[in-house]
């Protein structure tokens, strides 16, 4: 996508239809995978009241400023995002801890017009669920990624959550926090999840305890060695760039 010449940016609004399934991990180790791989990416927490974006990159310290300072025109897009000291190409934009009811669609529209101009991908962490913060996240989307566990009720609110973003061509399925053990026990596949939740699967990320262990560390996953969940992310990474990877095979 180009304007007056300049390559845009694209969208990505990862959503999921209910808590719990390690969306906003997701969005920041897929956001830093993308840095890793030399793309200039904004990760961008839409999620107003319950931001966590910022403890899952280890930029709490950091994030003075939230996106509502921007699109009020109290602070610029460049002074407001803030880099990630270990992968500079990695940048942050925060929610605001209160909602604001002033703020609208196309106030957010806008930031994301200019996100565009400065950044390869912006990956939005949306709240779950389908509220007006859904609304607002995925509003100026360019393509989707519904994140959901192996659970009956988890690819249920996936599947109600596709049809709320029925504008969008490019809606894929992310199977997170995937235990191999656990699906044996319920004889399923991943096959039956994409079947349950009508999607294409762009990738599986397994259950792996490094996750949380890195978030807490304030240290990448991807820094931390390229297996499990970090090698899964980055092959996700590397598809979102239409490259062709193997989907990983959870043993």
């Amino acid at each position: 996508m180009t304007q007056g010449g300049i390559k845009l940016g694209k969208i990505i609004a990862v959503v999921s239809g209910k808590g719990g399934t390690g969306k906003t991990s997701f969005t920041a180790n897929v956001g830093l995978a993308l840095a890793a791989l030399g793309c200039h990416t904004l990760c961008l927490d839409c999620d107003i009241t319950l931001r966590n974006l910022d403890l899952a990159l280890g930029l709490s310290d950091r994030a003075l400023m939230d996106f509502s300072d921007v699109v009020f025109g109290r602070c610029s897009l460049e002074k407001a995002a803030v880099s990630h000291p270990d992968l500079p190409g990695l940048s942050l934009l925060t929610a605001p801890m209160s909602f604001t009811p002033q703020l609208t669609q196309w106030q957010v529209q806008e930031l994301l017009d200019a996100a565009r101009k400065r950044y390869d991908y912006i990956m939005i962490d949306s709240p779950a669920g389908l509220g007006p913060g859904f609304q607002l996240a995925s509003c100026g989307a360019d393509r989707a990624l519904v994140v959901s566990t192996n659970d009956a009720s988890s690819l249920r609110d996936a599947q109600r959550t596709v049809a709320e973003l029925d504008r969008l061509e490019q809606i894929h399925l992310v199977m997170n926090r995937i235990q191999p053990k656990l699906l044996r026990q319920l004889r399923t596949t991943i096959d039956d999840a994409m079947d349950a939740a009508g999607l294409p699967l762009i990738g599986v990320v397994p259950e792996d305890p490094r996750v949380i262990l890195s978030a807490n560390q304030g240290r990448p996953l991807i820094l931390g060695g390229r297996q499990g969940a970090a090698n899964a992310c980055l092959n996700i990474a590397k598809r979102i760039q239409g490259l062709r990877v193997p989907i990983m095979r959870i043993r």
